[in-house]
């Protein structure tokens, strides 16, 4: 099969270059066409890992280029988006002074590309395990990305005032960096081959966030991410 053996690094050429456009997007301000590049990215990222298993040809290369890709995708795009979601918060907006230090709060944001590359490289140094060290950086990319749907969704329509407050995204920025280059222990989607109870877990897991999705549509993607969080927190392995 040496003739697929390009296929994985096109996948994650493509998946880089969705996150270079949605980028582009997110700067201009339309987080909606970003967060669709973000998901079409992790489907690029799933499927070149696949592909590489598949067809055995796994390389250093691959390994490196697929860092770098996440990096744009799923690290500068979640920054873009707080970047944003900052820009545009009730503290930094009532600032009326240039010289005030709220003015340069959104660069804040960008704390999240910088634990999203210390990540990606820790990553890469570690030996394969059957879980991973920290939240990986798509789902943090999903969570952040897609959270605006759900603080639009009517069961927020209560609290999604909060989505404005900046202290609040302040908060959210230091969690999901610390978060990504933590040493939880996250699942990963592919577990042991004889194991039931794994299995059954991550079926659990992936039926439950099927029928999140077919109810909430793009809002349910953040709870996904809070539920895979708790598993890992709770230890649970696929």
């Amino acid at each position: 099969m040496k003739i697929f053996w390009f296929l994985p690094n096109i996948l994650t050429f493509t998946n880089l270059f969705s996150g270079c456009i949605g980028i582009v997007y997110g700067i201009n301000g339309d987080l909606k066409t970003l967060s669709i590049c973000v998901l079409f990215g992790c489907i690029c990222d799933f499927f070149d890992g696949f592909f590489a298993r598949l067809f055995n040809v796994d390389s250093s290369l691959g390994t490196q280029l697929d860092s770098f890709s996440d990096l744009v995708t799923f690290g500068l795009s979640s920054s873009v988006v707080m970047f944003n979601l900052m820009l545009n918060s009730d503290f930094v907006i009532s600032s009326n002074s240039e010289s005030n230090f709220l003015n340069y709060l959104p660069f804040f944001s960008f704390l999240i590309v910088i634990a999203s590359s210390y990540r990606l490289a820790k990553f890469n140094m570690q030996r394969k395990t059957n879980y991973f060290y920290g939240l990986p950086t798509p789902a943090n990319a999903i969570f952040i990305v897609f959270l605006p749907y759900l603080f639009e969704h009517q069961l927020m329509e209560s609290i999604n005032h909060i989505i404005n407050n900046t202290l609040f995204l302040i908060i959210l920025v230091l969690i999901s960096s610390m978060l990504l280059i933590s040493n939880f222990e996250m699942p990963k989607f592919k577990g042991g081959k004889t194991s039931k109870t794994f299995n059954i877990r991550r079926e659990f897991f992936i039926l439950i966030s099927i029928v999140l999705i077919s109810f909430l549509k793009f809002a349910a993607f953040p709870i996904v991410i809070l539920i895979y969080l708790v598993f890992g927190f709770l230890r649970i392995k696929f």
